[in-house]
């Protein structure tokens, strides 16, 4: 039996969507392996997680639900995730690439000396044979690479590469609880305090739709009057150009690009972006791309999907009407 255990992230008793994308990837896999895609969910009192990832394709959960687990720690949730593979005994775990998958992915590979790949945007299994694609170089090249067949696998795949399968209702999980002991190490770094700095907008990484703004709205205030009420129209996330957050338009923690956040939304909307091959590697994974420019030779338009030689401060807030209209 060949199983992959994916990582079910969580904060605070909500799952990030990438996981239930990753739980697709995995069955997918193991129908070819001849094993079965299972999860492991790391928390506190996340028992009532199991049953929503049993929807979307996991056979068997396996649970570290501990106090200990309340909030994210490097070290203790290593070794959780290193305790359910060993009870799983997997073939390969599926991870996010997310900061915590990033993060994650790599210390559990070097405890278990496994083969690694990080940033994945394609996973293939030929009988034993696992082999992950990435783009490397601003996105100039996709590399493939083989992953060694006598090792465990650990693999981070970045977000929306695949799509969620269709949640199936009623689905009851098979569960198994492992217990964890942390030792000296895992309990020297302890969690003291949550400091919340979002403004309840969604972080780009995860989001399915992005509005993205650059240095031709001038201001804050303008990202405020012509970015903000499409995002929100579109329930999607505001991103923003390298430029536009140099200027201090928006915090670099909205910045796309090679130098900010690498995202592949479902859509992707550039407003006044020219698309410097820095902001081109971060967002040209994303499945449809629409572009707002005056200048009709701007490198963006090379990589979108739809395109508007048009003044953004005219052309979005049209945009924003004719969604609203369509909402009714």
């Amino acid at each position: 039996m060949s199983n992959i255990l994916v990582f079910i992230e969580q904060r605070e008793g909500i799952i990030l969507p990438a996981s239930f994308q990753l739980l697709g990837l995995a069955a997918d896999l193991a129908g070819q392996t001849g094993g079965e895609a299972q999860a492991c969910i790391v928390g506190s009192g996340v028992g009532a997680l199991a049953d929503k990832t049993a929807a979307y394709g996991a056979k068997k959960v396996y649970l570290v639900d501990d106090a200990e687990f309340a909030s994210y720690r490097s070290a203790a949730y290593a070794t959780a995730l290193g305790a359910a593979i060993g009870a799983a005994s997997p073939t390969a775990v599926l991870l996010p690439t997310s900061s915590m998958g990033r993060d994650l992915s790599g210390r559990i590979a070097a405890k278990k000396r496994a083969a690694l790949a990080v940033d994945c945007t394609e996973v293939t299994v030929d009988g034993s044979d696992f082999s992950v694609s990435k783009t490397m170089y601003a996105g100039k090249f996709v590399a493939k690479f083989k992953l060694a067949g006598d090792k465990l696998k650990v693999i981070a795949v970045r977000s929306n590469a695949y799509a969620a399968k269709d949640p199936q209702n009623g689905v009851s999980a098979v569960t198994e609880n492992v217990s964890v002991s942390l030792g000296d190490v895992e309990k020297k770094v302890a969690f003291k305090e949550m400091v919340q700095t979002s403004s309840g907008i969604k972080d780009v990484t995860e989001a399915d739709i992005i509005v993205s703004g650059g240095r031709p709205l001038k201001s804050e205030e303008n990202f405020e009057k012509v970015v903000f009420p499409l995002a929100q129209e579109l329930d999607a996330a505001v991103g923003a150009s390298r430029a536009a957050c140099d200027a201090g338009y928006q915090p670099h923690s909205r910045q796309v690009g090679l130098t900010g956040k690498v995202v592949t939304p479902a859509l992707y909307i550039a407003c006044g972006i020219d698309g410097a091959i820095q902001h081109l590697a971060g967002m040209r994974g994303s499945k449809f791309i629409v572009a707002v420019n005056t200048k009709k030779e701007a490198p963006i338009f090379n990589v979108a999907t739809y395109g508007c030689v048009a003044d953004l401060f005219d052309m979005v807030p049209l945009i924003t009407e004719e969604v609203q209209r369509l909402k009714g």
